[in-house]
Protein backbone atom coordinates (compact mmCIF):
# COMPACT_ATOMS: atom_id res chain seq x y z
CA UNK A 1 0.00 0.00 0.00
CA UNK A 2 3.07 2.49 0.80
CA UNK A 3 4.31 1.83 -2.29
CA UNK A 4 1.14 2.26 -4.69
CA UNK A 5 1.01 5.66 -2.91
CA UNK A 6 4.52 7.07 -3.28
CA UNK A 7 4.08 5.91 -6.63
CA UNK A 8 0.71 8.36 -6.99
CA UNK A 9 2.42 10.79 -5.77
CA UNK A 10 4.92 10.84 -8.23
CA UNK A 11 2.70 9.59 -10.74
CA UNK A 12 0.57 12.82 -10.05
CA UNK A 13 1.21 17.00 -10.48
CA UNK A 14 1.84 18.25 -7.51
CA UNK A 15 1.17 21.53 -8.26
CA UNK A 16 -2.38 20.16 -8.38
CA UNK A 17 -3.21 22.11 -11.63
CA UNK A 18 -3.62 19.18 -13.61
CA UNK A 19 -5.25 16.13 -12.28
CA UNK A 20 -3.77 12.88 -13.40
CA UNK A 21 -5.92 9.75 -13.10
CA UNK A 22 -5.70 7.25 -10.25
CA UNK A 23 -4.82 3.84 -10.91
CA UNK A 24 -8.08 1.83 -10.56
CA UNK A 25 -6.12 -0.52 -7.65
CA UNK A 26 -6.33 2.27 -5.16
CA UNK A 27 -9.28 3.86 -3.99
CA UNK A 28 -9.37 7.47 -3.82
CA UNK A 29 -10.78 7.30 -0.33
CA UNK A 30 -7.54 5.71 0.99
CA UNK A 31 -5.37 8.39 -0.45
CA UNK A 32 -4.48 10.67 2.11
CA UNK A 33 -6.01 14.03 1.59
CA UNK A 34 -3.83 17.21 1.88
CA UNK A 35 -4.66 21.04 2.05
CA UNK A 36 -3.72 22.87 -1.39
CA UNK A 37 -2.98 26.44 -0.62
CA UNK A 38 -4.70 28.37 -3.88
CA UNK A 39 -2.66 31.47 -4.98
CA UNK A 40 -3.65 34.48 -6.99
CA UNK A 41 -3.90 33.78 -10.68
CA UNK A 42 -1.16 36.50 -11.60
CA UNK A 43 1.50 34.50 -9.56
CA UNK A 44 0.35 31.24 -11.36
CA UNK A 45 0.42 33.03 -14.46
CA UNK A 46 4.03 34.31 -13.83
CA UNK A 47 5.32 30.87 -13.25
CA UNK A 48 5.79 27.88 -15.75
CA UNK A 49 2.67 25.94 -16.07
CA UNK A 50 4.47 22.67 -15.28
CA UNK A 51 6.88 21.69 -12.67
CA UNK A 52 8.94 18.57 -12.01
CA UNK A 53 9.44 17.79 -8.35
CA UNK A 54 12.21 15.45 -7.56
CA UNK A 55 12.54 13.96 -4.29
CA UNK A 56 15.62 13.66 -2.07
CA UNK A 57 14.72 12.34 1.21
CA UNK A 58 11.92 10.09 2.75
CA UNK A 59 12.02 10.05 6.44
CA UNK A 60 10.36 7.55 8.49
CA UNK A 61 9.29 8.14 12.23
CA UNK A 62 7.57 6.05 14.83
CA UNK A 63 4.65 7.98 16.51
CA UNK A 64 2.52 5.82 18.00
CA UNK A 65 3.51 2.34 18.72
CA UNK A 66 3.11 0.05 15.79
CA UNK A 67 2.69 3.37 13.84
CA UNK A 68 5.01 4.70 11.37
CA UNK A 69 4.97 8.25 9.91
CA UNK A 70 6.81 8.75 6.48
CA UNK A 71 7.90 11.96 5.57
CA UNK A 72 8.85 12.99 1.85
CA UNK A 73 11.23 16.24 1.50
CA UNK A 74 11.10 16.78 -2.27
CA UNK A 75 14.19 19.11 -3.40
CA UNK A 76 13.90 22.61 -4.87
CA UNK A 77 11.12 22.95 -7.95
CA UNK A 78 13.84 22.47 -11.16
CA UNK A 79 12.03 25.21 -14.03
CA UNK A 80 13.26 23.77 -16.88
CA UNK A 81 14.10 27.09 -19.70
CA UNK A 82 12.39 26.44 -22.91
CA UNK A 83 14.73 26.55 -25.67
CA UNK A 84 15.34 29.11 -27.73
CA UNK A 85 13.09 28.39 -30.66
CA UNK A 86 14.55 27.57 -33.65
CA UNK A 87 14.40 28.92 -37.13
CA UNK A 88 12.07 26.86 -39.59
CA UNK A 89 13.06 25.80 -42.59
CA UNK A 90 10.04 25.76 -45.00
CA UNK A 91 8.25 22.60 -45.05
CA UNK A 92 9.21 21.87 -48.35
CA UNK A 93 13.00 21.95 -47.38
CA UNK A 94 12.47 19.06 -44.69
CA UNK A 95 13.69 15.37 -46.01
CA UNK A 96 13.01 12.13 -44.40
CA UNK A 97 16.00 11.76 -43.03
CA UNK A 98 15.07 14.84 -40.81
CA UNK A 99 11.83 13.70 -39.41
CA UNK A 100 13.65 10.20 -38.50
CA UNK A 101 16.50 11.95 -36.89
CA UNK A 102 13.98 13.97 -34.78
CA UNK A 103 11.89 11.25 -34.24
CA UNK A 104 14.41 9.16 -32.59
CA UNK A 105 16.33 12.18 -31.04
CA UNK A 106 12.41 12.24 -29.20
CA UNK A 107 12.46 8.48 -28.51
CA UNK A 108 16.23 8.98 -26.84
CA UNK A 109 14.60 11.60 -25.00
CA UNK A 110 11.68 9.66 -23.93
CA UNK A 111 13.58 6.47 -22.91
CA UNK A 112 15.97 8.74 -21.02
CA UNK A 113 12.90 10.61 -19.19
CA UNK A 114 11.53 6.73 -17.89
CA UNK A 115 14.90 5.63 -16.81
CA UNK A 116 15.07 8.48 -14.77
CA UNK A 117 11.68 8.29 -13.45
CA UNK A 118 12.25 3.77 -13.34
CA UNK A 119 16.19 5.06 -11.05
CA UNK A 120 13.91 7.46 -8.63
CA UNK A 121 11.22 4.96 -8.18
CA UNK A 122 13.56 2.42 -7.63
CA UNK A 123 15.29 4.57 -5.06
CA UNK A 124 11.98 5.50 -3.76
CA UNK A 125 10.95 1.88 -3.47
CA UNK A 126 14.32 0.92 -1.76
CA UNK A 127 13.80 3.31 0.67
CA UNK A 128 10.48 2.47 1.34
CA UNK A 129 11.72 -0.91 1.43
CA UNK A 130 14.22 0.28 3.99
CA UNK A 131 11.95 2.29 6.25
CA UNK A 132 9.55 -1.18 6.02
CA UNK A 133 12.45 -3.26 7.36
CA UNK A 134 12.96 -1.05 10.12
CA UNK A 135 9.58 -1.02 10.99
CA UNK A 136 9.58 -4.82 10.89
CA UNK A 137 12.94 -4.85 13.12
CA UNK A 138 11.17 -2.18 15.32
CA UNK A 139 8.09 -4.23 15.49
CA UNK A 140 9.29 -7.53 15.83
CA UNK A 141 12.19 -5.62 18.62
CA UNK A 142 8.84 -4.33 20.22
CA UNK A 143 7.20 -7.86 20.33
CA UNK A 144 9.79 -9.41 21.81
CA UNK A 145 9.76 -7.32 24.12
CA UNK A 146 6.39 -7.62 24.86
CA UNK A 147 6.55 -11.19 24.79
CA UNK A 148 9.32 -11.04 27.13
CA UNK A 149 7.77 -9.07 29.72
CA UNK A 150 4.58 -10.94 29.58
CA UNK A 151 6.49 -13.84 30.04
CA UNK A 152 7.97 -12.26 32.25
CA UNK A 153 4.39 -11.20 33.97
CA UNK A 154 3.39 -14.32 33.73
CA UNK A 155 5.66 -15.72 35.38
CA UNK A 156 5.46 -13.75 38.17
CA UNK A 157 2.10 -14.58 38.06
CA UNK A 158 2.59 -17.97 38.09
CA UNK A 159 4.92 -17.87 40.69
CA UNK A 160 2.15 -15.86 42.95
CA UNK A 161 -0.45 -18.18 42.21
CA UNK A 162 1.58 -21.06 42.80
CA UNK A 163 2.79 -19.14 46.40
CA UNK A 164 -1.00 -18.56 46.93
CA UNK A 165 -2.46 -22.31 46.29
CA UNK A 166 0.61 -23.61 48.51
CA UNK A 167 -0.56 -20.98 51.12
CA UNK A 168 -4.32 -22.08 50.89
CA UNK A 169 -3.44 -25.50 50.83
CA UNK A 170 -1.52 -25.42 53.97
CA UNK A 171 -4.41 -23.02 55.72
CA UNK A 172 -7.12 -26.14 54.35
CA UNK A 173 -5.02 -28.53 55.66
CA UNK A 174 -4.70 -26.79 59.11
CA UNK A 175 -8.63 -26.20 59.00
CA UNK A 176 -8.92 -29.95 58.29
CA UNK A 177 -6.79 -30.74 61.10
CA UNK A 178 -8.74 -28.74 63.10
CA UNK A 179 -11.94 -29.89 62.04
CA UNK A 180 -11.37 -33.22 62.97
CA UNK A 181 -9.60 -32.84 65.96
CA UNK A 182 -13.43 -30.85 66.67
CA UNK A 183 -15.26 -33.80 65.23
CA UNK A 184 -13.21 -36.42 67.16
CA UNK A 185 -13.82 -34.65 70.34
CA UNK A 186 -17.36 -34.14 69.78
CA UNK A 187 -17.60 -37.38 68.60
CA UNK A 188 -16.09 -38.52 72.63
CA UNK A 189 -18.48 -35.93 74.39
CA UNK A 190 -21.14 -37.31 72.33
CA UNK A 191 -20.51 -40.79 73.38
CA UNK A 192 -19.86 -39.45 77.03
CA UNK A 193 -23.17 -38.09 76.90
CA UNK A 194 -24.66 -40.95 75.05
CA UNK A 195 -23.30 -43.20 78.07
CA UNK A 196 -24.53 -40.89 80.65
CA UNK A 197 -27.77 -40.71 79.30
CA UNK A 198 -27.73 -44.07 78.90
CA UNK A 199 -26.73 -44.84 82.88
CA UNK A 200 -29.41 -41.96 83.98
CA UNK A 201 -31.89 -43.92 81.50
CA UNK A 202 -31.04 -47.28 83.54
CA UNK A 203 -30.95 -45.76 86.53
CA UNK A 204 -34.01 -43.57 85.53
CA UNK A 205 -35.82 -47.39 84.91
CA UNK A 206 -34.89 -48.98 88.10
CA UNK A 207 -35.92 -45.94 90.14
CA UNK A 208 -39.39 -46.19 88.00
CA UNK A 209 -39.64 -49.69 88.81
CA UNK A 210 -39.10 -49.52 92.45
CA UNK A 211 -41.37 -46.02 92.20
CA UNK A 212 -44.25 -47.97 90.52
CA UNK A 213 -43.65 -51.19 92.49
CA UNK A 214 -43.86 -48.72 95.51
CA UNK A 215 -47.12 -47.12 94.58
CA UNK A 216 -48.94 -50.70 94.01
CA UNK A 217 -47.38 -51.76 97.51
CA UNK A 218 -48.91 -48.58 98.71
CA UNK A 219 -52.24 -48.82 96.60
CA UNK A 220 -52.49 -52.26 97.68
CA UNK A 221 -52.05 -51.04 101.51
CA UNK A 222 -54.80 -48.38 101.05
CA UNK A 223 -57.01 -50.48 99.38
CA UNK A 224 -56.77 -52.85 102.18
CA UNK A 225 -57.09 -49.80 104.63
CA UNK A 226 -60.11 -48.99 102.70
CA UNK A 227 -61.84 -52.19 103.03
CA UNK A 228 -61.27 -52.05 106.62
CA UNK A 229 -62.45 -48.34 106.74
CA UNK A 230 -65.39 -49.64 105.01
CA UNK A 231 -66.08 -52.40 107.09
CA UNK A 232 -65.91 -50.12 110.35
CA UNK A 233 -68.33 -47.48 108.00
CA UNK A 234 -70.22 -50.49 107.20
CA UNK A 235 -70.51 -51.63 111.29
CA UNK A 236 -70.73 -48.23 112.67
CA UNK A 237 -73.66 -47.74 109.72
CA UNK A 238 -75.59 -50.83 111.10
CA UNK A 239 -75.12 -49.37 114.52
CA UNK A 240 -76.40 -46.39 113.83
CA UNK A 241 -79.00 -47.63 112.07
CA UNK A 242 -80.11 -49.40 114.84
CA UNK A 243 -80.00 -46.51 117.38
CA UNK A 244 -81.53 -44.53 114.48
CA UNK A 245 -84.40 -47.09 114.31
CA UNK A 246 -84.08 -47.06 118.48
CA UNK A 247 -84.40 -43.22 118.65
CA UNK A 248 -87.22 -42.99 115.99
CA UNK A 249 -89.18 -45.44 117.96
CA UNK A 250 -88.68 -43.40 121.17
CA UNK A 251 -89.05 -40.28 119.16
CA UNK A 252 -92.42 -42.54 117.98
CA UNK A 253 -93.26 -43.31 121.65
CA UNK A 254 -92.76 -39.66 123.16
CA UNK A 255 -94.70 -38.39 120.28
CA UNK A 256 -97.68 -40.60 121.13
CA UNK A 257 -97.46 -39.90 124.59
CA UNK A 258 -97.10 -36.39 123.81
CA UNK A 259 -100.64 -36.77 121.77
CA UNK A 260 -102.02 -38.72 124.72
CA UNK A 261 -101.24 -35.95 127.73
CA UNK A 262 -102.18 -33.24 124.86
CA UNK A 263 -105.34 -34.35 123.92
CA UNK A 264 -106.31 -35.18 127.86
CA UNK A 265 -105.25 -31.75 128.39
CA UNK A 266 -107.59 -30.74 125.54
CA UNK A 267 -110.34 -33.02 127.33
CA UNK A 268 -109.67 -31.20 130.89
CA UNK A 269 -109.73 -27.64 129.08
CA UNK A 270 -113.01 -28.74 127.44
CA UNK A 271 -114.37 -29.68 130.32
CA UNK A 272 -113.51 -26.63 132.31
CA UNK A 273 -114.64 -24.74 129.82
CA UNK A 274 -117.97 -26.55 130.02
CA UNK A 275 -118.08 -26.10 133.44
CA UNK A 276 -117.47 -22.67 133.07
CA UNK A 277 -120.14 -21.95 130.40
CA UNK A 278 -122.75 -23.57 132.95
CA UNK A 279 -121.74 -21.43 135.48
CA UNK A 280 -122.14 -18.76 133.77
CA UNK A 281 -125.61 -19.58 131.83
CA UNK A 282 -126.99 -20.59 135.82
CA UNK A 283 -125.84 -16.99 137.01
CA UNK A 284 -127.59 -15.57 134.31
CA UNK A 285 -130.39 -17.50 134.60
CA UNK A 286 -130.32 -16.62 138.27
CA UNK A 287 -130.01 -12.65 137.49
CA UNK A 288 -126.99 -12.54 139.17
CA UNK A 289 -124.93 -11.79 135.70
CA UNK A 290 -126.01 -9.38 132.77
CA UNK A 291 -125.38 -10.58 129.83
CA UNK A 292 -122.76 -9.08 127.62
CA UNK A 293 -123.47 -7.92 124.08
CA UNK A 294 -120.86 -9.59 122.57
Amino acid sequence: MLLGLVRESVMQCFCHTCRAPLPAAVHRSQMPITKVKTKSKSFIQDQPKRVQFITTEVRCQEKTKGGLRYEVILAEPDVKVPPPKLSLSPKGSMSVQDIEDKLKAAEERRQQLESNKMAAWSSKIMKIEEASRKKNEKTSQFISATRDALEQKMGNYEEKREAYITDLRSKLKDHIESVEKTRLSLEQQTEEVRIAIEDKLKTASQQRDDNIKKMLDRLKEHEEQISKVREQNNIKLQQLDVAIQEKLIQAQTRKEQLEQEQKEKLRSYEKRAETVRQNKANLIAEGKLIPSSG
